[in-house]
């Protein structure tokens, strides 16, 4: 168990959407006891090719919202995503809520705001977010208490976000039979992921874990949903008692043969500023290429 505060008799309704262009899960969570509802990790659509934003994706997040005569209050980041653009301001334009993220948004705003050679008009202190929250933080959905817990390794914002007998666990974690994520990005730490995982796999056994990302490894079905329970004694990476020293060993070494993930430049230039894009001196939306600095 965990000393943090969770109601496993709240049992939120979750609805999934599947992103295939960058195996991302974004959610829709409802309140069971009023119309309230958040979004978890919403994605931007992008055609890099083309230099082209849309936003298929979010336009269905945003028609379930209004089909079922929902009331958006958060549009909740778990971390910033290196791997798809977040739609959070395109969302909130539409439906209203805060954005929020974890408080350690400032580290990476620094450090990629050195990588981006970002001038001094791009503010480094999360002002960009509506909210930034700190571990152990609780807000309300509804009628239903929210929790943020802090969890570092992958990048150093990371959060898990409790909702009821819900947690939405961003790159902390995948499927039991996928691990869990690198760990090797500025500000990444293995040791740190593995002491992370581990405050999740304390939460109650039966708690509903929720995926951001799946790769079906071995050719399965795309799966989102697990527990605690499964992840602590199925988890290939940290489950069934592994030590934190395997598997430090075993995630550096994975780390260092893995390429970057393929929208990493645009998707760090944009989630580091809650979704909008950067504009050049003009006012034009504009991504930058920044060579040999990954």
């Amino acid at each position: 168990m965990t000393d943090y505060p969770v109601n496993m008799g709240v049992k939120p309704e979750v609805k999934a959407f599947f992103d295939e262009a960058t195996n991302t899960i974004s959610y829709v969570v409802k309140d069971p006891e009023s119309r309230a509802c958040a979004v978890i990790d919403s994605v931007m659509d992008i055609d890099m090719a083309a230099g082209r934003i849309t936003y298929a994706h979010a336009d269905a997040m945003i028609a379930h919202v209004m089909d079922h005569g929902l009331t958006l209050e958060w549009i909740i980041e778990t971390h910033v995503h290196a791997d798809h653009l977040s739609a959070a301001p395109y969302i909130q334009q539409k439906l209203g809520g805060k954005i929020g993220i974890g408080e350690k948004i400032l580290v990476v705003q620094d450090t990629f705001g050195k990588i981006f050679n970002e001038g001094t008009e791009f503010q480094r202190d999360g002002s960009q977010f509506d909210a930034l929250f700190k571990d152990g933080d609780t807000y309300k959905v509804g009628q239903m208490n929210c929790l943020a817990i802090h969890t570092p390794g992958h990048t150093p914002a990371c959060m898990v976000h409790v909702m009821g007998d819900a947690a939405f666990v961003g790159d902390t974690l995948f499927m039991p039979d996928g691990g869990s994520a690198r760990a090797d990005f500025p500000g990444g730490d293995a040791g740190e992921l593995y002491d992370s995982i581990q405050r999740v796999l304390r939460l109650p056994d039966d708690m509903r874990l929720f995926m951001c990302h799946d790769y079906g490894p071995n050719g399965r079905d795309i799966q989102w949903e697990t527990t605690v329970g499964a992840e602590r004694a199925h988890n290939i990476h940290v489950g069934g008692g592994k030590t934190r020293e395997d598997f430090v060993k075993f995630r550096t070494e994975r780390d260092a043969q893995l390429a970057m993930p393929r929208l990493i430049l645009p998707s760090l230039q944009v989630n580091m500023r809650a979704g909008e894009l950067p504009r050049d001196s003009a006012g034009n939306p504009m991504l930058k290429l920044p060579v040999n600095r990954l």
